[in-house]
Order: structure tokens, then C-alpha cells, then sequence
């Protein structure tokens, strides 16, 4: 078992990692259409667990209080958002069954899209009635496939390589 100060150094780590991701590529990572390529570090809490799931929701409630444009909905959003995906992808995959670590970065993906492409969509005021509703919903889950589903899927299966030899 890790002790108690090098959980919290690795969770400061990834928590540092994904705030200043998502600072320096801000063009990319606020939006209602938004590529946060820092989502890359969520499939990581397969490999390491809690560090991952406290830094991801720390780090996305840093970058988000420094930089996002939609305030105190986007910075409590986006950690609840961060906080389920990341939780949802490590309780999954550690099922071990075939496929687990894919459909926990789906399933992180899903969750990241839904929460924060709905109160996206709010803020956006964009009417339910209106055929755009699903709009920042869509870019949202476009941007997440990108960085979760692929980049960190790859960063997962790259890291797992290098820990094994």
C-alpha cells in the first residue's frame, strides 16, 4: 500500500498536469464546441486510481476558476463532471472483464458530455424546442472522443506497456 504523502503528491502531480493542459490550450478548452485534450489524464485513475480521480476534479476546478468564461456553473460543473468520469472509468475497469478499460473511458467520455454539454446548453440559453439544443451536447462528446476515448486510451495502454517491464 502507498503511503499517505505520495498519494497526495501523485493527486497534486495530476491535478498540476491537467489545470495548466487546460490553461495553456484555453482557446481549445472552453467552449460550447471545446476539445480539452487534458481529459487525456481521466482514463489514467484505471491505471492509478484515486490520485487520478482527486487530481483530474482538482485540477479541472483550478483551470476552470482561472479560465473559463462561464463562471461558478462551469467550475462546479466541469469538477462534478471530472469527479464522476474519472470514478466511473476506474469502478468499471476494475471489473477486469474483456473490453473494461474501453468501456470505462466511454463511459467517462458519456458522463463528461451529458454534464457539462447540459449546462452548456443552459448557459448558451439555447431553447429545448429549438433543433440546436443538442448542439454543445454533440460538440462536447466530439472533443471528449478525441482526447478521452483516443488520446487517453492510448497514454493508458502506452503507460500500462512501461509498467509491466
Amino acid at each position: 500500500m502507498k503511503n499517505r504523502s505520495r498519494l497526495v503528491a501523485e493527486a497534486s502531480l495530476f491535478a498540476a498536469l491537467y489545470a495548466v493542459g487546460v490553461l495553456l490550450l484555453a482557446p481549445i478548452s472552453f467552449g460550447v464546441l471545446q476539445v480539452r485534450v487534458a481529459d487525456a489524464l481521466i482514463p489514467l485513475s484505471i491505471l492509478f486510481g484515486w490520485p487520478v480521480v482527486a487530481g483530474v476534479t482538482l485540477g479541472n476546478l483550478v483551470a476552470n476558476a482561472l479560465g473559463s468564461p462561464f463562471g461558478i456553473v462551469d467550475v462546479l460543473g466541469g469538477t462534478v463532471a471530472n469527479l464522476i468520469a474519472s470514478y466511473l472509468a476506474m469502478k468499471i475497469a476494475y471489473t477486469r472483464f474483456k473490453g473494461s478499460w474501453l468501456l470505462g473511458c466511454t463511459s467517462a467520455n458519456v458522463s463528461v458530455s451529458v454534464i457539462v454539454g447540459g449546462y452548456l446548453t443552459w448557459l448558451a440559453q439555447i431553447p429545448l424546442d429549438s433543433r440546436l439544443w443538442e448542439l454543445p451536447i454533440v460538440g462536447v462528446l466530439l472533443g471528449s472522443t478525441v482526447s478521452i476515448n483516443i488520446a487517453g486510451y492510448l497514454l493508458l495502454k502506452a503507460l500500462e506497456r512501461r509498467m509491466v517491464k
